[in-house]
């Protein structure tokens, strides 16, 4: 999996900050990542367009959930359902894997792209 550097992130959502730092002449590669921000929120981010997770709580405890990234079935205490505000009173909910890093290694680049075109277009 490659990362992503604090100067790809820059050019990508801040533009004008970047070429004011790096100068006009660098170009960016597409930003899709999904990265988690403070108090278990995840933010992801395709090129310029950011959406945040933010974590609920759910009342059952019994029942096992199918991850939206990587499509396995996991027990309720292995995943994590999260709320993103896609417009103006318009919420979208998606289930991840607790162990995002792992669930992003399962879904690899393409299961990212799509939960991205789920959550962003």
């Amino acid at each position: 999996m490659k990362s992503i550097t604090e100067r790809d992130l820059l050019h990508e959502l801040f533009p004008e900050t970047a070429r004011e730092l790096f100068g006009e002449g660098t170009t960016a590669r597409p930003t899709l990542g999904l990265y988690p921000i403070a108090d278990g929120r995840l933010a992801l981010v395709r090129r310029e367009r950011l959406v945040e997770l933010e974590p609920i709580e759910t009342t059952t405890k019994k029942n096992a959930f199918h991850c939206d990234l990587c499509h396995v079935t996991r027990s309720r205490g292995e995943v994590s359902v999260y709320r993103a505000h896609v417009a103006p009173r318009t919420y979208r909910y998606v289930t991840l894997c607790l162990g995002t890093q792992h669930c992003l290694g399962r879904a690899g680049h393409a299961g990212l792209s799509g939960l991205a075109d789920r959550l962003l277009d």
